[in-house]
């Protein structure tokens, strides 16, 4: 077992059938994953995702439902600690233009319908994208 806890927070931008899908460069492995990150200590997990979609898109969202919750343990790719992975849905203002602020980053929209998985790097968002394509079936 992981001798800590890392905890990560994602959000989805569910918006006329597709959901934003962010793919980023990380040690030099192409990771396609949902948009978010770690939550950092005396931090809230809501504030989190908001910093997040800050740092990576410029974009100020709100913070709606909570989806999922990983309840199986799942170990790092890149160190010994246990990850817990915390969900929401999150929503912006489509008039806002968003943008990657990271040169190793590519954020683009995924169609709900048909969505595949297995593109998914990390995972438990393979998880969360089973349960978008049966409610989008």
């Amino acid at each position: 077992m992981g001798s800590r806890f890392n905890i990560r927070v994602y959000g989805l931008w569910i918006r006329e059938g597709r959901v934003l899908v962010n793919e980023e460069d990380i040690r030099g492995k192409l990771i396609t994953k949902f948009p978010g990150g770690g939550l950092e200590l005396g931090e809230g997990i809501a504030d989190c995702l908001q910093r997040e979609w800050m740092e990576e898109l410029g974009l100020p969202i709100t913070v709606g439902d909570l989806l999922y919750i990983n309840d199986f343990y799942q170990k790092s790719a890149y160190d010994d600690s246990q990850i817990i992975s915390v969900y929401y849905l999150v929503s912006a203002d489509p008039h806002i233009a968003w943008r990657n602020l990271n040169p190793n980053e590519r954020t683009y929209w995924m169609p709900l319908a048909g969505i595949d998985p297995a593109v998914f790097t990390l995972p438990i968002d393979r998880v969360v994208a089973l349960r978008l394509r049966a409610g989008a079936e």
